[in-house]
């Protein structure tokens, strides 16, 4: 257009909703990429960004472009940057890490200690640009479908998580099945785990959870977690559990049906009010480990790898929209009866 301007998804309120607006395109700085967004995905914070929930309210400044769910193609480079030209077809990690703190230089970034998120504390992906250190820029593989690219971010997040323990013959199970809990268990039913055991109040999602690989799903509403170990011949109680719901329910659900020295990885954000019966998790010799984010770039490796070796997570995209219909798309997110929604970009100017 000329005029410097892009489209972009903006928090311009402190209110629920997002405004579609005029924003200035992003600069370039000399070890940056800017990326053309063509897809994106909506992820459960953008949905609190949108609702404005207590999180977002303290987290989130008014003005801030959401989204670091997305697929595009390299349109700029820094004169920094080597490895990266125009129209490669990029996805990103979504921290950008110091590269200064101890755990960065030990190549540990999931845990550097001053992270910022893409579309949290800086301005993201749902805009016509955005621009990220090319460090953070991961070159996509022409042999798999774009838009499974604009979910690599949350598919990551249940690598991470079902990938920090080993799988095989084990029996796991997952307390939450939003679209990251499902990822988890086709992950760990890829894996080689015996029985992954899903449970949630959401029957919508439970049976998407059955279509990517759990082999049985519990709907609290209607059966009891320990009537269904029982009948699947399970004595001794889980060997992994991956907690997915961010429920304090699902939480203690756990931790009273895991085997004694059993595994535990916490993804899902537990509230301040959370009580955890330690008594049982010391008693019982319970292994607990927080999750944040991905391994960079290990967990991304893991993701194209297991794709290509034939994991075929594509039923988790649900609902597809044209990014004018965004609207439509939090709507579906919000009811629960969606997997994964993704936008279309590739229209906005028309």
């Amino acid at each position: 257009m000329g005029d410097n301007m892009m489209w972009a998804l903006v928090k311009e309120k402190p209110e629920a909703g997002l405004w579609m607006k005029r924003v200035p395109i992003p600069e370039v700085g000399p070890n940056d990429v800017k990326i053309k967004i063509h897809k994106t995905a909506i992820c459960g914070t953008d949905v609190h960004i949108y609702q404005w929930n207590e999180w977002a309210q303290h987290t989130i400044p008014v003005g801030l472009t959401a989204g670091h769910e997305y697929v595009g193609e390299v349109v700029e480079v820094g004169p920094g940057v080597q490895g990266f030209k125009i129209g490669d077809l990029v996805s990103g990690e979504g921290h950008i890490t110091c590269g200064k703190c101890r755990n960065c230089l030990e190549g540990h970034k999931e845990n550097c200690k001053d992270a910022k998120g893409v579309g949290v504390n800086r301005n993201g992906a749902f805009a016509e640009y955005l621009v990220i250190p090319a460090s953070n820029v991961w070159p996509c593989n022409p042999n798999i479908p774009e838009e499974m690219y604009a979910i690599f971010d949350p598919f990551g997040n249940a690598t991470h998580t079902a990938l920090s323990y080993d799988m095989l013959g084990e029996d796991v199970l997952i307390t939450g099945a939003g679209p990251i809990g499902i990822m988890a268990a086709a992950i760990a039913k890829f894996s080689g785990a015996r029985h992954v055991v899903v449970t949630d109040l959401n029957q919508y999602r439970l049976d998407l959870a059955t279509k990517l690989g759990a082999t049985r799903t519990v709907n609290l509403k209607e059966e009891k977690l320990t009537d269904v170990m029982k009948e699947i011949g399970m004595t001794e109680g889980f060997d992994v559990g991956l907690e997915m719901s961010g429920s304090p329910a699902g939480l203690s659900d756990m931790i009273h049906n895991m085997k004694h020295g059993g595994k535990i990885a916490l993804l899902g954000l537990q509230g301040t009010e959370t009580k955890v019966d330690l008594e049982t998790v010391i008693f019982n010799g319970l292994n607990i480990r927080g999750i944040y984010g991905r391994k960079v770039w290990d967990t991304w490796y893991k993701m194209s790898t297991m794709v290509q070796a034939g994991l075929d997570i594509s039923p988790i995209i649900t609902h597809r929209f044209d990014i004018k219909d965004y609207q439509k798309g939090f709507d579906a997110m919000i009811s629960g009866n969606s997997g994964k929604v993704v936008l279309d970009w590739s229209h906005i100017n028309d």
